[in-house]
């Protein structure tokens, strides 16, 4: 832990950044000779363990499972593992998806990379496994309660994803306008939301009713993206809320940025190690994570 939080192995005070540190070996903590409130610190503060009582033999192992298991770890499986309650189980792991958050404003495409393809999808369940009453109110609506999700990947790159409102033009412009380096070969299918793209990339279009290749033009790594994705949703955690829908595309988003490729044979300690050094500075409370501070959408 403090090779990974500080490189060059000096323990610097939280608050102050000050390496005027001690290790009291009783307490198991550090003191700060600063002058400021709080002067003793573990390694938790000002990570995403931090105010946790639970140890961090448990909380690295949990680390260690969700950025490896291709398919997500379920909060029952960590509590069965670890000994702690599913209810616990499931707050560590959301703590974890905010480390595996990528904050790069680095966007996609350019012009050493290949083409970006650009697609939509929808998470939600499936109207026919619901209750009779819940099925005949989807069936009046045009894609039922699902939420819609963006997607862009960079042809043998990185992905990026977002949760979106709607499909309409202005939306998805937006999208890949924020996401997408102007100038950039874009593929996307032949859905009206991206007419118009023409003007700021070389904009692609492969229509699926008469082929789902044409040329070097296709939206198939977006596509299997989204079969990544919904196997862990629909196998591993069988039951995601719409507000927490982010967080869990940040999981996947990471292992799929981070896997094992001929250019980067990264394996599971690379993903640990990278995971590790994306805990600091980031905080998620229990009340942040159940609405109580921030109060859901309606």
């Amino acid at each position: 832990m403090v090779a990974v939080r500080w490189p060059d192995g000096k323990v610097r005070c939280p608050q102050c950044n000050s390496d005027k540190v001690s290790y009291l070996q009783k307490a198991r903590l550090y003191k700060c000779y600063g002058d400021h409130a709080k002067p003793k610190f573990s390694l938790k503060v000002g990570t995403i363990f931090e105010d946790s009582p639970i140890p961090l033999e448990k909380w690295l192992a949990a680390v260690w499972l969700i950025v490896n298991c291709k398919n997500g770890v379920s909060s029952y499986e960590i509590h069965r593992a670890l000994g702690v309650t599913q209810k616990s189980a499931w707050f560590m792991l959301h703590r974890i998806r905010l480390a595996m958050k990528n904050n790069s404003l680095t966007k996609l495409g350019g012009n050493d990379s290949g083409p970006v393809q650009a697609d939509e999808t929808f998470i939600g369940g499936k109207a026919r496994n619901m209750h009779k009453s819940k099925r005949a109110r989807m069936d009046k609506m045009a894609f039922g309660n699902k939420t819609i999700v963006a997607g862009l990947l960079e042809t043998n790159g990185k992905v990026k994803t977002q949760v979106i409102a709607n499909r309409s033009t202005a939306t998805l412009h937006d999208v890949v306008k924020q996401h997408v380096e102007a100038g950039s070969h874009l593929s996307t299918d032949d859905f009206y939301g991206y007419w118009g793209l023409y003007k700021d990339y070389v904009h692609q279009i492969v229509n699926h009713a008469e082929t789902y290749v044409s040329g070097n033009v296709h939206t198939n790594g977006i596509e299997n993206f989204w079969s990544l994705l919904k196997r862990g949703l629909h196998g591993t955690y069988i039951s995601v809320e719409p507000f927490h829908l982010f967080r869990y595309l940040d999981e996947q988003c990471f292992r799929y940025n981070n896997r094992a490729t001929k250019d980067n044979p990264l394996n599971d300690g690379d993903r640990f190690h990278l995971a590790m050094s994306q805990i600091v500075g980031k905080r998620l409370t229990y009340s942040e994570l159940t609405g109580k501070v921030n109060p859901r959408p309606a």
